[in-house]
């Protein structure tokens, strides 16, 4: 963000952003994982079968990694959810800069002592 923008100009895009928030969606950490499994073929000896697709979503609880299985459709739903938290991330970091450059410019700081002397 630039410090030079007008504070007016920057608020207005605050509230946009604030507008983007309400209309996000469910929100989820993680990542979905596709897998397939290669199995000896029962049927014919010495071959490889692949089974799957299926989904995994990984994410972190009390600084523990935590698998669970999903179905197709259920991926798909987790997989709107995680893109959905990337962007409040991105939105969340927007607005921080902005919070920054607006007090910047609306409020007083200290006096900084001139250390040349």
């Amino acid at each position: 963000m630039k410090t030079s923008e007008s504070v007016p100009r920057m608020k207005r895009h605050y509230a946009k952003l604030t507008a983007h928030l309400a209309k996000l969606g469910p929100i989820l950490q993680g990542t979905i994982t596709e897998r397939t499994i290669e199995r000896d073929d029962p049927e014919n000896p010495g071959e490889k079968k692949a089974y799957g697709p299926y989904f995994q979503w990984t994410w972190k609880r009390a600084g523990k990694t935590v698998t669970v299985n999903l179905s197709a459709a259920q991926a798909k739903a987790y997989q709107k959810a995680i893109d959905n938290h990337r962007r409040l991330e991105n939105i969340l970091g927007e607005m921080r800069d902005l919070s920054l450059a607006i007090l910047e410019q609306t409020t007083e700081g200290v006096i900084k002592r001139n250390r040349n002397k």
